[in-house]
């Protein structure tokens, strides 16, 4: 199989560059449902850094869906070449994700990224960037906050509050497991807060996590 990618822009850049390919291409995200008629395959996509982060290590990790098994799994190892910079996580771990992509038989009909989507300064996070280039349906699916705010968060699971930025709803907090800390849902592309909420919770057992990032996170640290 060969990704074919939607938009292409050079990944070698300085930061404000990068920035500037952010802004150009967030106005392609779609935030409505715009996804298959049958989801069967759902990825976790992960990164983690070998050789004191001189390599990148990208997972992604496909689920079948409903059942939540593993039924494939590709790693890509790419030389590290965009520094650490918040707000553009996507020019350092995008190009080993999409090389992991590009590896497998068959692509997923939905991810879900260890990362922002519209919860982003600029509302084009990594689940953003990964989706208007794939053109797959993406949820960003954060572990810690990197904008926003949003009301006390009860300590029962599925409590949920809206994620905010000045007035406007840009994520949902949810706590998956009783009095753990909470995860961060956003938008990535082709699909709409609530459905990305909905995917999510179906994607969830036991855990904080959901199985597809947790599998994809084990891949990509091991």
């Amino acid at each position: 199989m060969t990704l074919e990618l939607r938009h292409a822009h050079p990944w070698n850049v300085s930061p404000r560059e990068a920035v500037a390919i952010q802004n150009r291409l967030r106005g392609e995200v779609v935030a409505y449902d715009d996804l298959p008629v049958e989801i069967s395959r759902v990825a976790g996509v992960d990164v983690g850094f070998e050789q004191q982060g001189g390599i990148t290590r990208a997972a992604v990790a496909v689920l079948s869906h409903p059942e939540l098994d593993l039924v494939e799994y590709r790693l890509a190892w790419l030389p590290t070449a965009f520094p650490y910079v918040p707000g553009l996580l996507s020019f350092r771990e995008l190009p080993a994700i999409l090389a992991a992509l590009d590896g497998l038989n068959q692509l997923p009909d939905m991810l879900l990224v260890d990362g922002q989507g519209l919860a982003h300064p600029r509302r084009f996070g990594i689940a953003c960037h990964l989706g208007v280039l794939t053109g797959l349906p993406v949820i960003g699916v954060a572990k810690t906050r990197l904008t926003g705010s949003h009301a006390t968060l009860p300590l029962e699971r599925g409590a949920r509050v809206p994620l905010l930025d000045e007035a406007v709803e840009i994520g949902t907090v949810l706590r998956n497991r009783a009095g753990v800390r909470p995860i961060y849902i956003s938008v990535g592309h082709r699909i709409s807060l609530a459905s990305a909420v909905d995917w999510v919770l179906r994607c969830t057992t036991r855990y904080r996590l959901p199985e597809t990032t947790r599998w994809a996170h084990r891949l990509a640290s091991h």
